[in-house]
Formats: structure tokens, C-alpha cells, sequence
């Protein structure tokens, strides 16, 4: 018998396979994280690429935005600002004409006793810190993309002298990749921006790992450069959340740099699929609600077997965590209905329910996270478990106790890729 601990909202949870059915785990080729990351930081911040140094980009009273992310995501942006607002200050920049924004996208608002945890207490002192909100009245049209897409964007960040992006790098089941450009679109973008960009998801090269003819990567780009992007710093981490490498400059090239680092790290080879996947969405922030976890699944499918079960361990501590997602799947009971009105009329949150009905159409998913069963199983179709050693024992039942086994501890953030037969 062998014991695996997944992680599980700010903890991790053991679950116990018989040796027998275990094919393995399936985890990221892990890099040891920088010794010193604010070093690491500033290294890339010297050494831009593709661009010039910040400090000669940005001058003397020079309006300057910075674009960070909200709490779905775990970039390091503590450990981010306080290097850029110094290479500023090098420009002759003054703190007071700096704001940072969140890039909330379409996601909630971030509260204002959360923002020293994402930014720093220092940095808030500094510098004025407000959140994007999508739907405002005053946002800013910079163009329209080869896409159809308009791109309206942050007012504040429109009009700032110089605009800088800051994230982190990762998978990203339909953008192909997290980071870059998309701190400009969706992060600061208008709700109809947002949605006409991710409408083009049903391209199906719009998949995770992959920007090789993907319109949605594609779109969100050329939305970055209508904005106006002057600057990037993004970030590499492993599944310690632990910064590897930094990447500065040109918003294209430099995050192009950073996605060869996640394909070493994250795409992982795997010889065949299996009767039961076992995954965690890699505990807080990707499993603050069902919404984010989802992505775990999505990289899980691939190496499901037809008819198998997919085991997700996510906390979801704040629910489903988007309304349209939970009235499509109350709407729609069954995939092919769903998909006429996706390709009718795409709605932004809708997405969620045609991946989730997708998934749902080749496996079981059996969920242990805190939503409440009535959510869990009445509206988004999922069979529920207290524990992963229930959830296991549920699977076996419904699969075969000969079923062979994968696991995945950092779902979210690790891309199989079936190499055998």
C-alpha cells in the first residue's frame, strides 16, 4: 500500500492505493527554487529582453501602471513590486505617480484587507492600489484585433506613460499558457472584450500547452500590443510555489522565453492511460473555487480511459465561484444542447459548463472539496466523497478493483502528454 499526500486548500490531504494498481505519479521534472528571488528578480529586470530597461523606458514624471493578479492566481507579487517600483524610482519615477492594478479580469473584486497579502504592506504604503473592474463606464477603446475582438481596456492603465504587466507563467487549458499577454487581456480588459476573445476556446487549437495556431493567444497579443505594453516581469515557479527563473522585456518575446522553461518543467510523458486518474487542483489559489479547479481535469482527461473515473481533491472555499457557470449546468443537461448555444451565443462562465459536460461525457468525476452536495451533485453533475480514500473506494466500485491508477498531485499546473500506443 503505498500513502500519497495531495495538496488540499493551504493543506494536504493522504489518500492509500494498493501497489498493484498504482501505475505512478505524475508530477512535474522539478526545479529547485532560486536561493535568492529577489535577486533572481532584479537579474531579469537588468537584463530585459527584447526591450530596453525599465528605468530607461519609463523618465521623470512618468505616469506608470502595473498590472498584477487577483487571488486566483499565485504569482508572487510581493516579491515583484518592490524591484520594479526601485527601478523606477532609478527613472526618476515618483512612487505617487504609480498604480498598481489588479487585473481581476471577470473575476471578483480583491477586498482591501487581501491586498497587503498579494502586493506587500510596504508596497501599499507606496504606491495607490485599485482594482480593474470590467464592467466600468469609463474604459478605454485602443482598437480592434485581426479577430473582430474590440479591445476597451482600464482607463488608468490606457493612460498611463508607461504600462507594465507582471505574472506568472503556467498551463492554461484554452490560452495555452498563463502570463504575458494576458495582463492585458483578460486581466484589464471589458467584459465584452473578454468574451468575444474567449469565444474563440471552441477552436480546438485552443488548448492547454499549445500556441501553435491558437486564436485565443493569438487575440489576447495583439489585444497587449493595441494597449500599448511596454514592459513585462513574469515569473517560473515549481509546485513549492518557489520562483525558478524571472523573465523581463517585450511582452511577446519574453514570455515566449519563460513558456520553453514551463514545457521542460510541466509536460510530462506518459506511456498510456488509465482507469482512474487521481488529481489535486494543487491546493490554494487554484482550488479556491470549483470554477479554477476545473483545469485539473482538463489536463486529466487526457489520460482517462473511456468510461473511467477522475478523482478531483480540491477545497473550493468559496463555492462555485461564478454564476454563469452554475446556470448553464442547471440550464443544460447534456452536452449537445450546450453546445448549439454556446456556438449561438457564447456567454463568458458558460465556457466552464461546456468543459465540465465534456468531461463528464467520457468519465465519472467524484469531487472531495467542502461545496455543499446539493451544488455538487444537483447542478454540476459530480458524484461527492468526504475523504480520497472514499472517493478511491467509490472509483473501484464504479471502474474495477483491478483498475489501474495515475496521480496527479499538481494538476493544475502539469500537462501529461501520451507518448505509447
Amino acid at each position: 500500500m503505498v500513502e500519497i499526500w495531495l495538496p488540499y486548500g493551504n493543506t494536504e490531504v493522504p489518500i492509500r492505493i494498493p501497489d498493484e494498481n498504482l501505475l505512478g505519479e505524475i508530477k512535474p521534472k522539478e526545479r529547485q527554487g532560486a536561493r535568492d528571488p529577489k535577486s533572481e528578480i532584479i537579474r531579469a529586470l537588468e537584463h530585459p529582453i527584447g526591450t530596453k530597461r525599465l528605468r530607461e523606458v519609463a523618465k521623470l514624471g512618468s505616469k506608470v501602471a502595473i498590472v498584477v493578479e487577483d487571488l486566483t492566481r499565485p504569482a508572487p507579487s510581493h516579491l515583484m513590486l518592490p524591484p520594479i517600483l526601485d527601478e523606477l524610482n532609478q527613472a526618476g519615477v515618483k512612487d505617487e505617480d504609480v498604480t498598481v492594478i489588479f487585473g481581476c479580469g471577470t473575476h471578483r473584486a480583491v477586498k482591501p484587507e487581501e491586498m497587503p497579502k498579494l502586493i506587500g504592506e510596504d508596497a501599499l504604503k507606496r504606491v495607490k492600489a485599485i482594482n480593474h473592474d470590467c464592467n466600468a463606464p469609463d474604459l478605454v477603446f485602443v482598437g480592434e484585433t485581426s479577430f473582430k475582438t474590440k479591445v476597451y481596456v482600464n482607463k488608468v492603465f490606457a493612460e498611463a506613460d508607461v504600462r507594465v504587466l507582471t505574472g506568472d507563467i503556467e498551463l492554461h487549458y484554452y490560452a495555452g499558457y498563463g502570463g504575458g499577454r494576458k495582463g492585458v487581456l483578460p486581466a484589464v480588459s471589458g467584459a465584452e472584450t473578454i468574451q468575444h476573445n474567449h469565444a474563440l476556446l471552441l477552436d480546438p487549437k485552443s488548448a492547454t500547452g499549445n500556441l501553435e495556431g491558437n486564436p485565443v493567444h493569438a487575440d489576447m497579443l495583439e489585444g497587449a500590443r493595441l494597449a500599448k505594453t511596454d514592459f513585462i516581469l513574469n515569473v517560473v515557479m515549481n509546485s513549492n510555489k518557489e520562483i525558478v527563473n524571472a523573465f523581463a522585456g517585450d511582452v511577446e518575446k519574453a514570455f515566449l522565453e519563460g513558456v520553453k522553461l514551463v514545457d521542460e518543467m510541466h509536460k510530462i510523458p506518459v506511456e498510456d492511460t488509465a482507469e482512474i486518474v487521481i488529481t489535486s487542483a494543487d491546493g490554494a489559489p487554484h482550488d479556491v473555487n470549483l470554477f479554477q479547479s476545473l483545469k485539473a481535469v482538463e489536463n486529466a482527461i487526457n489520460i482517462v480511459k473511456e468510461g473511467g473515473v477522475i478523482v478531483l481533491i480540491a477545497e473550493c472555499r468559496e463555492g462555485h465561484g461564478n454564476q454563469l457557470f452554475y446556470d448553464w449546468m442547471a440550464k443544460f443537461k447534456d452536452l449537445g444542447q450546450l453546445e448549439k448555444e454556446i456556438k449561438r451565443k457564447f456567454v463568458l462562465g458558460g465556457h466552464k459548463a461546456y468543459y465540465l459536460l465534456r468531461a463528464l461525457k467520457k468519465a465519472k468525476i467524484i469531487l472531495v472539496s467542502t461545496l455543499p452536495d446539493y451544488y455538487a451533485t444537483g447542478i454540476f453533475k459530480l458524484k461527492t466523497a468526504k475523504t480520497a480514500n472514499e472517493a478511491l473506494r467509490m472509483a473501484f466500485n464504479i471502474a474495477g478493483k483491478k483498475s489501474k491508477i495515475w496521480v496527479m498531485p499538481h494538476g493544475s499546473t502539469t500537462l501529461p502528454v501520451i507518448t505509447g500506443s
